[in-house]
């Protein structure tokens, strides 16, 4: 379940950076019983962006496999090789 903090709690800033390295998760801060903002640990942002540089990769093979732009792999480690 999220971690759900009222945005008056942001005063005790230490409490909060340890909330976020404990969940090591996105702790949603609300202000007037409505979702306003998303803090997390640098440990975590950066998990999260090489999550979505995977994920871009992922489809960027996806698109090459589709459009036919692929090299049997006995061939590929020839050319690396000779690198």
């Amino acid at each position: 379940m999220p971690e759900i903090v009222p945005i008056r709690d942001l005063k005790n800033t230490a409490k909060i950076s340890d909330l976020c390295r404990s969940t090591n998760a996105p702790v949603f801060v609300a202000k007037n019983g409505y979702g306003d903002l998303v803090i997390m640990s640098m440990q975590c942002y950066e998990e999260a962006l090489a999550k979505v540089e995977i994920c871009k990769k992922l489809e960027e093979a996806e698109r090459d496999v589709a459009q036919g732009r692929v090299v049997e792999a006995e061939a590929s480690m020839k050319r690396i090789r000779n690198r």
